[in-house]
């Protein structure tokens, strides 16, 4: 893998921006991935919510993102009707993945969280053995646990 991104925050900014990302380095030929850890695993299992940076938080910030994401062909939330008008997490997951985007959950947060049976289809769970050959054979890692 040449660039795999850690993404554990439970921030909808920081994950949209790590999915971005990654498909934009897969459409530039990298081989990429993004391996979902703590708080972000936990959101897009469905088991919590996810918030927004607090310099993000107000409305008029997110419609501004999700009106400027539509600019970029990214799918939003029905906007400005939606009371959270963001950019459609979940749709963005399906297009990274279909785009070939590695997008792994980190084995010790779902045994830590239980989330065996609550992940997305795109969402590939792996081994410790296979998490710790993706970080150490991995070109370049950007992020933290």
């Amino acid at each position: 893998m040449d660039l795999l991104l850690i993404c554990r925050d439970a921030l909808e900014n920081s994950v949209i921006t790590n999915l971005i990302m990654a498909i934009k380095a897969k459409k530039n030929g990298a081989d990429v991935g993004i391996l979902f850890t703590q708080e972000a695993l936990m959101t897009i299992a469905g088991k919590a919510i996810f918030d927004w940076s607090p310099f993000l938080r107000e409305r008029t910030t997110r419609v501004r993102v999700a009106y400027n994401a539509k600019k970029l062909d990214l799918q939003t939330h029905d906007w400005p009707t939606a009371r959270y008008p963001v950019v459609n997490t979940k749709e963005l997951i399906k297009t990274a993945r279909a785009m070939g985007v590695s997008l792994l959950a980190c084995p010790v947060w779902v045994e830590f969280l239980e989330l065996e049976e609550e992940l997305p289809p795109e969402i590939t769970q792996i081994d410790f053995d296979t998490a710790l050959k993706c970080i150490m054979e991995a070109k370049k890692v950007i992020g933290v646990f």
